[in-house]
C-alpha cells in the first residue's frame, strides 16, 4: 500500500492554486511497471521536488508530462486561463505550446549558436506567428520587426538575470559548465512557461554553483509566479528550496508533504539507505535528509 508522510497532510488533489494535477499515473513497458498509480499536485508559485533513489521512475514521470511517453493510465491536468488541458491527450509540441518547459539531465544547448541566439530560438513560436509563418519576416512587416525587437529584449533580460549578459555574443558551447546550466534554464524561461520542469539542474555543479542555482530558482518562483517541478539528487538544493516534496521508490509514491516532514519520514530514509542495521549512515545523507537509524 502507498504510504504518505505521516507527519504532514499530503497536498490534496483539488487546491485552488493547483497548476498541475497528476491522478493515478501509471506507465508500463511490457511487463515492467515503471510508475505505479501516482497522484500529486504541483501548485503555482511553488517549487515541487520529485526525488527518490536511482531507478525510482522520476524521469519517466517527466517524460509522461512532456509527451515523450503516452501514459498507460492516468490523467495529467494543466490549469490554464482557458480551462484545463489534459496533457496525456496532447502531442509533445502542443504540450510545449501550452506552457510546459523542460530541461534535461544532459545539457541540450545549440553549442555553435551564440548565447543570445539560443534564447531567441526559444521564442520561435511567437516569432513565427508574428511573421505570418515566414511571409511577414521576408517582407519585413512592422508586426514582425516589433516582435523581433521584443524577443531580443526578452532574451537580454534573462541573460542579465542569470549573469551572462557579457557573454551574449560568445558561442554557447564555449561557456563553463555551470554557466551552460543557467543558460539552459534561461532558454526554458524565454518560452514564458506556466510550468518549468527541471531534470537534475544541479548535476555536476560545485557547492558555490549549486547555491547560485538555488537562488535563481527561488527568484523565478517568486518573481515569475510560475510552478517549478524539480528532479534533483542534491538534497541540499532540494531541502533548501522546495515547498513540497514527493518521494518515489520503485515507481510508487512513499511520501508527500513539506520538506521538513519528508526528510524525517522513516520510509524515505529506508528507501535511500536500505535496511541493514550494521551499515553506517553516510554523513552527507545524514546531513541532507536529517534522518537517523533506529
Amino acid at each position: 500500500m502507498e504510504k504518505d508522510s505521516s507527519t504532514s497532510r499530503p497536498h490534496d488533489l483539488a487546491p485552488s492554486r493547483a497548476l498541475l494535477t497528476v491522478e493515478h499515473l501509471t506507465m508500463r513497458f511490457g511487463g515492467l511497471t515503471a510508475i505505479d498509480d501516482l497522484s500529486f499536485v504541483a501548485r503555482r508559485r511553488e517549487i515541487t521536488a520529485l526525488i527518490g533513489p536511482n531507478g525510482a521512475g522520476k524521469t519517466t514521470v517527466f517524460n509522461c508530462l512532456t509527451g515523450f511517453y503516452r501514459p498507460s493510465v492516468g490523467r495529467l491536468t494543466l490549469a490554464t486561463e482557458d480551462g484545463p488541458l489534459y496533457l496525456e491527450r496532447l502531442e509533445d509540441y502542443r504540450i510545449a505550446r501550452a506552457g510546459v518547459a523542460r530541461t534535461f539531465q544532459n545539457i541540450r544547448l545549440f553549442p555553435a549558436m551564440s548565447v543570445l541566439e539560443n534564447l531567441i530560438v526559444a521564442q520561435h513560436n511567437r516569432l513565427m506567428r508574428a511573421s505570418l509563418y515566414t511571409v511577414g519576416g521576408l517582407l519585413g512587416l512592422a508586426g514582425y520587426r516589433r516582435a523581433e525587437r521584443e524577443a531580443i529584449e526578452h532574451a537580454r533580460g534573462w541573460l542579465d538575470r542569470v549573469g551572462l549578459a557579457a557573454r551574449a555574443d560568445d558561442d554557447a558551447g564555449s561557456l563553463p559548465y555551470g554557466d551552460q546550466r543557467r543558460l539552459e534554464i534561461a532558454r526554458a524561461m524565454c518560452t514564458r512557461p506556466r510550468l518549468l520542469c527541471l531534470d537534475e539542474p544541479a548535476a555536476g555543479l560545485n557547492p558555490h554553483e549549486s547555491a547560485e542555482l538555488a537562488g535563481l530558482l527561488r527568484d523565478i518562483r517568486d518573481r515569475e509566479g510560475i510552478g517549478i517541478l524539480l528532479i534533483e539528487h542534491d538534497m541540499s538544493v532540494v531541502m533548501g528550496i522546495s515547498d513540497h516534496v514527493i518521494v518515489l521508490d520503485y515507481g510508487r509514491k512513499i511520501a508527500d508533504g513539506a520538506a521538513a516532514a519528508v526528510r524525517e519520514d522513516p520510509a524515505v530514509i529506508k528507501a535511500y539507505l536500505g535496511e541493514a542495521e550494521d551499515e553506517a549512515l553516510p554523513p552527507e545523507v545524514a546531513s541532507d535528509l536529517g534522518g537517523k537509524r533506529g
